[in-house]
């Protein structure tokens, strides 16, 4: 196993899509949610040490997480654990976690991965991940892994490459915005425009040269603490310092505009979980395309639902065609699955997470 080989899991995020299931006090990465014996969050991990030695797996997470994901990942060490003391987008998670890397091994080349996406084919994800280590090795380049698309999904970013190019890590020519239904059927009939997953990889020199050209202020930033980092006085300075970066995602501080972002269309199957609707994509379902989680259930004039409850609850339902049915401790959520991104600001406004 290469020692240069580093990972940056994070596991910061909230998951209110995924509400009331994931909550801000258990969100959706620690959480079994398609009922494969482990949590997402140890999917993920166990994915990525097929390749990187567990000892260089870092996980972002938010303070509040610390002790479920040592419960949940007993063979990471404390050290292994970056808390964020704010949520700060991704951008400044990866520099913090970049510097600390680099102060360790300046030769190490990083794969930047979300805790909370479903990959069924393993082997075929190791063996992308692995072209990409070979080529940023190499050269300077920022790397993404772009999914393939299977529908005109409004609910993603997408990358446009050079359609002429036949190598099979290609160029990337822009990162494009959620686009409109409309918008999204003519990025799929171009065939040159790829999901934006979120995996990114690249050379801890290619990132925090980027991270100096880009974001000036944010790496003068966490290069302050630099002689605190691996050190018993980087807790300190990370509380006091962290807050002060700016909100903002790696794709507006850094990839959007670097000019040496590169792309390898995946070739695994990819679900970045994100919402009830994509959480009854993958799950088995019954002739009317019911997908039921624990719940004993009679459904009479009823298609495309998606049903989660304690186990062994009962519940019968007539007459009901595309709906979300979630019923957890105090909250049942009755929802069509049309209206599945508007979870997200129901459970602001009612603030019972």
């Amino acid at each position: 196993m290469n020692k240069n080989y580093y990972a940056i899991l994070m596991a910061g995020g909230v998951g209110s899509r995924f509400w009331p299931v994931s909550t801000t006090d258990f969100p959706k990465q620690f959480h079994d949610m398609l009922g494969s014996g482990d949590t997402l969050i140890q999917k993920t991990f166990s994915r990525l040490s097929k390749l990187i030695p567990v000892e260089n797996i870092l996980i972002l997470t938010n303070e509040r997480y610390n002790s479920i994901v040592l419960e949940q990942l007993p063979m990471v060490k404390q050290e292994q654990v970056l808390l964020e003391p704010a949520m700060r987008n991704t951008a400044p998670c990866i520099l913090y976690a970049s510097l600390k890397i680099k102060k360790i091994n300046p030769n190490a080349v990083m794969v930047v991965a979300p805790s909370d996406h479903w990959i069924e084919d393993e082997n075929a994800f190791s063996e992308n991940l692995q072209q990409c280590f070979d080529y940023c090795a190499e050269e300077n380049a920022l790397m993404t892994l772009g999914i393939q698309p299977t529908f005109p999904n409004t609910g993603f970013g997408y990358i446009e490459y050079d359609k002429t190019d036949v190598n099979s890590i290609k160029k990337v020519s822009q990162f494009r915005e959620k686009p409109d239904y409309e918008t999204a059927k003519t990025f799929i009939k171009s065939g040159n425009f790829l999901w934006n997953g979120g995996i990114f990889i690249w050379s801890v020199k290619a990132i925090t040269e980027a991270f100096e050209q880009f974001q000036p202020q944010m790496n003068a930033l966490f290069l302050k603490g630099v002689e605190s980092y691996n050190t018993a006085k980087e807790a300190a300075f990370i509380e006091e310092n962290y807050a002060l970066a700016e909100n903002v995602s790696i794709d507006y501080a850094v990839m959007e505009n670097a000019k040496n972002v590169y792309v390898l269309p995946a070739t695994f199957d990819w679900n970045d979980l994100g919402t009830w609707g994509s959480l009854h994509e993958k799950l088995p379902k019954d002739n009317h395309n019911n997908a039921v989680v624990n719940a004993t259930v009679l459904l009479r004039n009823s298609s495309s639902n998606i049903i989660s409850t304690s186990k062994d609850k009962v519940v019968i339902i007539d007459g009901l065609e595309d709906y979300i049915i979630v019923d957890k401790d105090n909250v049942l959520l009755i929802y069509p699955k049309s209206k599945e991104q508007e979870i997200k600001g129901i459970v602001s406004q009612i603030k019972l997470t």
